[in-house]
C-alpha cells in the first residue's frame, strides 16, 4: 500500500511538471517561433537589379506580393485561419491565423489597385493575369474546402507569375506600371483608408454591443492590424523601389517621407510581446495594442503627406 500511494504521488507530481512545463514553455516556444516566422527573408524588393535582366515596371511589386503568400502558404504551419475546426485557431494558438487574415488583406487591396490604377489608365483594358490574381486573392480566407482558400490563393500567386512573365515577352503581354502620379495617389489613399480602419480597432474600448474590448479578443485585434502592416510594408519597400529613381529625380521630398513610411511600418511589423497587454494608460502594465498603433498611425499620417506632395 506504503509504495502504491509513493507511485501515485510521483505520478502526481510528474503530471503537475508536465502541465506547468506546457503551460510556461509552450507560449514561449510559440513565442519565438511565431518571432521568427514574422520575417521575411531576402524578399524580391531587396535584391540588386541584374544588369543582364534588367528589370520591367510592375515586376517586383508583383514578385513581392507573391513572396508574401508564398512564406505564409509554405511555413511550419500553413494557412491557419480556415484550419480544421478540431486544431484550428478557434480552439487553440490564434495569433498566426490574425495576422495571416490580416496579410491577406493588405495583399487583396494592394493587387486590386495594381489592377485598377497603376497598371491602367482611362478606357484601357485591364490586364487579364491581374483580373485574375484579385479575383484569386478574394476567396475566403477561412474556406476550407470546395475550393480552399489555399487552392484559390495559389491560383492568384500563379496568376502574378504569369504577369511577370508576360513583361518579359516581346511584344509585351502584361501591362507595366505606368509611374503617373495620380495613380500612386490611389494607392496611398487605400493604404490610409486600411491603416485608418485598424488604428480604430486597436484604439477601440467597446465591442457594437456596449461591452468592454474581452481580454481575449485584444490580441485578435493586436495581430489582425499587425498582419495588414507586414503586408503593406513590403508592398511598399516595392514600391519605393518602382519609383525610386522616378521620385529621387522629381521630388525627393516624398522619397524621404517614404522611408518615414517604411520605417513606421517595419517597427509595427515587427512589434512581439510575449502576451498582449491591455494595461490602462497610466497603469502598471502595457498597452501593447497602443503602442502598435502609434506605428500605424505614424505610417498613416505621413502616407497622407505623401499624397499632399504628389498632388501639387
Amino acid at each position: 500500500m506504503r509504495h502504491s500511494a509513493i507511485r501515485g504521488q510521483a505520478l502526481a507530481i510528474l503530471v503537475f511538471l508536465v502541465l506547468l512545463l506546457a503551460v510556461v514553455v509552450g507560449p514561449l516556444v510559440l513565442h519565438f517561433t511565431q518571432k521568427s516566422h514574422d520575417v521575411l527573408q531576402n524578399p524580391p524588393w531587396s535584391r540588386p537589379a541584374d544588369p543582364n535582366d534588367p528589370r520591367v515596371r510592375g515586376e517586383v511589386y508583383a514578385a513581392t506580393v507573391i513572396a508574401l503568400m508564398e512564406h505564409e502558404l509554405d511555413g511550419w504551419t500553413g494557412w491557419r485561419p480556415n484550419d480544421f475546426f478540431l486544431w484550428g485557431p478557434g480552439l487553440w494558438a490564434d495569433n498566426n491565423a490574425n495576422r495571416q487574415r490580416g496579410i491577406i488583406r493588405g495583399v487583396r487591396e494592394s493587387v486590386r489597385v495594381l489592377k485598377d490604377h497603376l497598371t491602367k489608365i482611362s478606357a484601357t483594358e485591364f490586364d487579364d493575369n491581374l483580373v485574375a490574381a484579385d479575383t484569386a486573392f478574394r476567396n475566403d480566407e477561412e474556406k476550407f474546402m470546395l475550393p480552399s482558400a489555399e487552392s484559390k490563393f495559389r491560383d492568384g500567386i500563379r496568376a502574378l507569375d504569369g504577369y511577370i512573365g508576360g513583361l518579359h515577352t516581346t511584344p509585351m503581354h502584361s501591362k507595366p506600371l505606368n509611374e503617373r502620379n495620380v495613380e500612386l495617389i490611389r494607392l496611398y489613399q487605400t493604404w490610409t483608408d486600411l491603416l485608418g480602419d485598424e488604428h480604430a480597432k486597436l484604439m477601440k474600448e467597446t465591442e457594437e454591443d456596449g461591452s468592454n474590448v474581452p481580454i481575449w479578443r485584444t490580441d485578435d485585434y493586436f495581430y489582425r492590424a499587425q498582419g495588414v502592416a507586414h503586408a503593406l510594408y513590403h508592398v511598399h519597400e516595392a514600391i519605393r523601389v518602382e519609383y525610386g529613381e522616378k521620385l529621387q529625380k522629381e521630388d525627393p521630398t516624398v522619397a524621404e517621407l517614404q522611408e518615414d513610411v517604411s520605417n513606421a511600418l517595419r517597427e509595427a511589423a515587427r512589434l512581439k510581446p510575449v502576451m498582449v497587454l491591455d494595461g490602462s494608460a497610466a497603469g502598471l502594465f502595457a498597452n501593447h495594442r497602443r503602442n502598435l498603433q502609434t506605428y500605424i498611425v505614424e505610417a498613416r499620417q505621413k502616407m497622407y503627406s505623401i499624397r499632399e506632395e504628389l498632388e501639387k
